[in-house]
């Protein structure tokens, strides 16, 4: 395992850490709200805004993508990130809980999709050059976030990147937890790598701290 951040090209951003329970029940069943709606209620309208290609370029140097490689990412939402690796002749798989971001999910690729929990992996051992999982591990309970740690392994050759919502005080704890529209688990970095240990995880990871969201108290 290796600590780092496969996606360095996100740009930075402050945000008000001010979510209710009001904001989780609008966003509770990924559909509209959470994609298209206010930005309380979850991403404030989703859009690609041109980020993705130099995202794949990057993990296409880290791990040593070809044409001949294939990728899964679970979680997909719009499957941006999906595009530009079919673009560059890789092959593409997903995976994703929402109907609503299925339906916008560009044609060309919605085959290659399955509708399916986030913990389910329906595809054969060994079968991804690189598997990603971003905001999705921390989304689940413990028993299913466990599950999706060890699937990773399974349909993985090894190459993996996923995030982990992390927290070492309760004030940082209680910050992430104004914020996490849907996430589910917040553990410290050690407790995570237990976690990790635990279920033979032997990917790369990032943590997601108050630090790295650029959480301020709303």
């Amino acid at each position: 395992m290796r600590e780092f951040d496969a996606f360095p090209i996100y740009p930075p951003a402050k945000r008000v850490a001010n979510r209710t329970v009001h904001n989780r029940i609008a966003a509770s069943d990924r559909g509209r709200e959470f994609y298209h709606g206010e930005r309380s209620n979850g991403f404030g309208g989703m859009k690609n805004d041109g980020r993705w290609a130099a995202v794949a370029e990057n993990l296409i140097s880290i791990y040593g993508l070809n044409k001949d490689s294939s990728v899964l990412e679970t979680h997909c939402n719009f499957g941006y990130l999906l595009e530009e690796f079919h673009k560059r002749g890789i092959s593409v798989r997903g995976t994703e809980v929402s109907p609503y971001a299925i339906a916008h999910i560009a044609p060309e690729i919605q085959p290659f999709v399955k509708n399916v929990p986030f913990h389910v992996m329906p595809f054969g051992d060994h079968e991804f050059d690189l598997v990603l999982s971003v905001a999705t591990v921390y989304a689940v309970a413990l028993p299913e976030a466990m599950q999706m740690l060890r699937e990773i392994e399974r349909v993985g050759k090894g190459k993996s990147f996923i995030t982990l919502s992390a927290a070492e005080t309760p004030e940082e704890l209680a910050l992430i937890r104004k914020w996490s529209i849907l996430g589910t688990l917040c553990f410290s970095k050690a407790e995570w790598i237990t976690v990790l240990n635990h279920c033979g995880f032997t990917g790369d990871y990032k943590w997601d701290t108050v630090q790295s969201l650029g959480l301020v108290e709303g």
